[in-house]
């Protein structure tokens, strides 16, 4: 029988307090497991760059980006999602990462992590209560956007491509074009 060990975000803190994860060490926590995230491709890089860029200019002072940051699932998961728009705090979250009822939306942008993007995290942060996730899907140019999230799925979900446009449903009046999104 293998066992494996879980671990809280309290011990997987203690890791990197004591040097066995370094800081640049491409690992996150989810449901007590340490996974370790897909290398950044340019394509990728690119389009986190645009999007924060975007985020940025539509949101100033409206909504804290956070770029690549943790947030707090639960005491077992502290995914680090490409992009999340937070609801502006005075200390930036200096006590403790966001958590759930922080974010307003989360974004995801796949290279090549999509299944798993799909099938793993996408299900947390459902079960989690986030209210809004884009997948942004470089391969194939299309924003998947996931809402109501439901007993750990979301109920509603849409596939946008070039030529359609989106807004946060915390900013109903902001209007992204999905050709704006991708690199």
């Amino acid at each position: 029988m293998i066992r494996t060990r879980r671990f809280t975000r309290r011990e997987y803190h203690r890791l990197g307090e004591a040097g066995i994860l370094g800081e640049d060490e491409r690992v996150e926590l989810l449901e007590g497991s340490l996974v370790e995230m897909s290398p950044i491709g340019s394509r990728h890089a690119a389009c986190v760059k645009k999007i924060n860029t975007l985020f940025h200019r539509a949101l100033e002072g409206r909504a804290l980006v956070g770029v690549q940051d943790p947030i707090r699932l639960s005491e077992d998961s502290e995914p680090q999602p490409d992009l999340v728009l937070l609801r502006p705090q005075a200390d930036f979250y200096a006590e403790d990462h966001p958590g759930p009822e922080d974010v307003l939306l989360l974004v995801e942008v796949a290279e090549a992590s999509l299944a798993y993007d799909r099938e793993v995290k996408l299900p947390l942060y459902a079960q989690a209560g986030i209210p809004e996730v884009w997948l942004v899907h470089l391969a194939e140019n299309q924003v998947e956007v996931h809402r109501g999230p439901r007993e750990g799925r979301y109920g509603e979900t849409q596939t946008l491509v070039p030529g359609q446009s989106l807004s946060p449903l915390a900013f109903p009046e902001v209007r992204f074009k999905v050709e704006d999104l991708l690199p």
